[in-house]
């Protein structure tokens, strides 16, 4: 009980944004898939995409910069103090920030097959 009172507002912060990372992680993986993997050969680029990799960077540091902004100062608050090394702390947070974008992405690969 007492490992679920210091590890629960820390769990409840990254689980919540990580909801908020579907955005930032989506299109950075639209990215990914559009230009570095479909120079390498991995994928097929979309047709439509031909503006190179400028507008995408252009939107992707401002959203990565805002959801760094919550994230970092919010994990911060929310680190049970006694007892957890920072590094522990910070890799099970990042786990917990991916853990909606790879939900969502494994419903999305049984539901469209």
């Amino acid at each position: 009980m007492e490992s679920v009172r210091r590890w629960g507002p820390s769990v409840a912060v990254n689980l919540i944004l990580g909801v908020v990372a579907v955005v930032p992680l989506w299109l950075t993986m639209m990215f990914a898939v559009n230009h570095p993997l479909a120079e390498l050969g991995l994928t097929t680029r979309e047709p439509t995409d031909n503006d190179g990799t400028l507008p995408w960077v252009m939107l992707l540091t401002p959203v990565w910069a805002v959801f760094l902004a919550l994230w970092i100062p919010l994990n911060a608050l929310a680190r049970p103090e006694a007892g957890v090394p920072g590094r522990r702390y910070w890799t099970v947070g990042s786990g917990l920030v991916l853990t909606p974008m790879v939900f969502l992405t494994a419903l999305f690969v049984l539901v469209e097959g």
